[in-house]
């Protein structure tokens, strides 16, 4: 990327980070050293992710958790990969069942939301394919938390504290128990530098280990989650967790500016980052804290998001191609719709989530973009009893209008939000990027990659910069730090702008950048939360 190191248009945040040998960007500094540690003791790029991301399970429970999915993309050895760690939706689990329970869509929260986890799963595969280290002692570290426990930062307490005082309105139900007895001992929530530990949590954690995995899904563990599942006559099943593998697919890309801009493929929501990118490429956007800059960004988003919530599902089932949404001929149709004032197209609503970002790279070219949710905070108020497995609840999603094309059905992967990012250019690998966040992440995936690309600025200042958030109909937050002309600018043409603090809302990144001629590693973490970048 060309930018100027020392440039920082935001002086009072964080500066960017330089190594060599190492680096491991994530939004807890405990998570980030135990990827660190893993370089330390010999381990590669993935053996750091890995164990960053088991990490974040315990240290950002109120994001993430065993329960949970993953994405991956993987540079290592000079080519990509991409791994699909989401899980289908059990096979007993229809429309008709959610209905005769008296809904008229998914629920939030209870087991009917629950689709098979998939994190375990990636932990191993990525492991297995590409790891130096054996899982067990990449694992460890974050089972050491999990026993002994850790004090908790501002911002996790924060959030932990909000999730304690919703769950308390909405969670009623004996299987709810387990997870105020595990997340809210003394029956409130931990406050910034209290002590919290789930010996289970740690005990799952070496099962996990010890087994590559297997445990979770044809094992003892598995086991645990199928009794759990019974007791309250729920749609998962030992046999939905048994057939689960992980899915190893191919990047998709588009060129922007001169880089390639890598996403993961459908059932994932990266397409939508993709098509952004596309239109917005057809325009001279202009300097960065312009009106017409800020405008156009937000119309584009409008038009991807109104195509991304109609067509992208399980790519079994998509009727649309990729090739096809991000085809120049299709592009330019889209593109011609941006005027000089807000439209209103018809897509979903924008919803918030809860989900963990992470990037890491070693000294040998190798780099990781790793991304892990529980989907909406805690997930699904369900913990499995004596494992401090926390179940998420993806399934939230899915669509009961059999019209839709995310409409649930057996055996289906939903419309997937958690989207890890990549660059490169030349066939060089620039690097991993991502912006936690649910629908925010595409938005903020583009918000970065204009920054980085267009206006030069570095990782950290690129993750320092003021964002915006499409959030349905002309509808735009704000950060309170957007200057006051753009807001005004913005009002003139149509926008219904609203100004907000710095918040989860935003999403929240990590950058990692590596220079193809010296191999320098520089990287940005997220200001908006308890981020930290270890380093070797």
């Amino acid at each position: 990327m060309k930018y100027d190191p020392l440039y920082n248009p935001y002086p009072s945040q964080r500066m960017t980070v330089y190594a060599r040998k190492g680096m491991v960007a994530t939004s807890q500094p405990l998570a980030a050293q135990a990827g660190l540690d893993m370089l330390k003791r010999g381990g590669n790029a993935v053996d750091a992710a890995v164990a960053a991301a088991a990490c974040l399970t315990v240290v950002e429970p109120t994001s993430n958790g065993i329960g949970g999915d993953a994405f991956a993309i993987v540079w290592h050895q000079g080519r990509m990969y991409g791994l699909n760690a989401s899980g289908p939706a059990p096979r007993a689990l229809t429309v008709e069942r959610v209905r005769q329970a008296g809904y008229d869509e998914m629920p939030e929260y209870g087991w009917l939301p629950v689709t098979v986890p998939g994190a375990p799963a990636a932990w191993a595969a990525l492991s297995h394919r590409f790891g130096r280290l054996p899982l067990k002692e990449v694992l460890e570290p974050a089972a050491c938390y999990a026993e002994e426990g850790y004090p908790l930062t501002p911002v996790l307490a924060r959030f932990w504290q909000q999730a304690v005082e919703t769950y308390r309105q909405v969670l009623h139900g004996e299987e709810f128990r387990h997870w105020f007895a595990t997340f809210a001992p003394d029956e409130k929530a931990p406050r910034a530098g209290e002590m919290w530990s789930s010996p289970a949590h740690a005990d799952t954690l070496r099962e996990i280990g010890e087994s590559d995995g297997e445990s979770f899904y044809r094992g003892e563990l598995a086991e645990q989650i199928h009794r759990f599942a019974q007791s309250f006559d729920a749609p998962l099943s030992k046999e939905d967790l048994a057939d689960y593998q992980p899915e190893w697919v191919d990047p998709i890309s588009v060129c922007y500016r001169g880089y390639d801009i890598w996403e993961m493929p459908p059932n994932g929501q990266g397409l939508v980052a993709l098509m952004v990118l596309n239109i917005l490429k057809g325009f001279s956007l202009g300097e960065k804290e312009s009106i017409e800059s800020y405008h156009r960004q937000v119309e584009a988003i409008k038009l991807a998001f109104a195509d991304g919530r109609q067509t992208i599902t399980d790519p079994r089932d998509m009727t649309i191609s990729v090739e096809d949404l991000l085809s120049e001929a299709y592009t330019e149709k889209r593109r011609s719709l941006i005027g000089h004032n807000a439209i209103h197209p018809s897509p979903g609503q924008p919803l918030r989530g809860g989900t963990v970002y992470l990037a890491a790279a070693d000294g040998e070219g190798n780099m990781v973009s790793f991304i892990q949710s529980n989907y909406m905070g805690f997930g699904s108020g369900l913990v499995v009893p004596e494992t401090g497995i926390s179940l998420h609840n993806r399934g939230h999603t899915f669509s009961l209008k059999g019209e839709d094309a995310n409409c649930l059905a057996p055996g289906k992967r939903t419309y997937h939000t958690i989207m890890p990012g990549f660059v490169t250019r030349g066939g060089d690998a620039i690097g991993p990027f991502g912006v936690m966040g649910a629908f925010m992440q595409p938005q903020g995936h583009v918000q970065v990659i204009l920054n980085s690309v267009d206006y030069y600025l570095n990782p950290q200042a690129a993750l320092n910069a003021p964002r915006w958030q499409w959030m349905g109909g002309k509808k735009v937050a704000v950060e309170q730090d957007v200057p006051a002309h753009i807001v005004k600018g913005l009002l003139r043409r149509g926008h219904d702008i609203r100004i907000a603090p710095h918040s989860g809302r935003f999403g929240r990144g990590q950058i990692i950048w590596r220079d193809p001629v010296t191999g320098v590693l520089s990287g940005g973490t997220e200001p908006r939360t308890d981020g930290a970048i270890a380093v070797w």
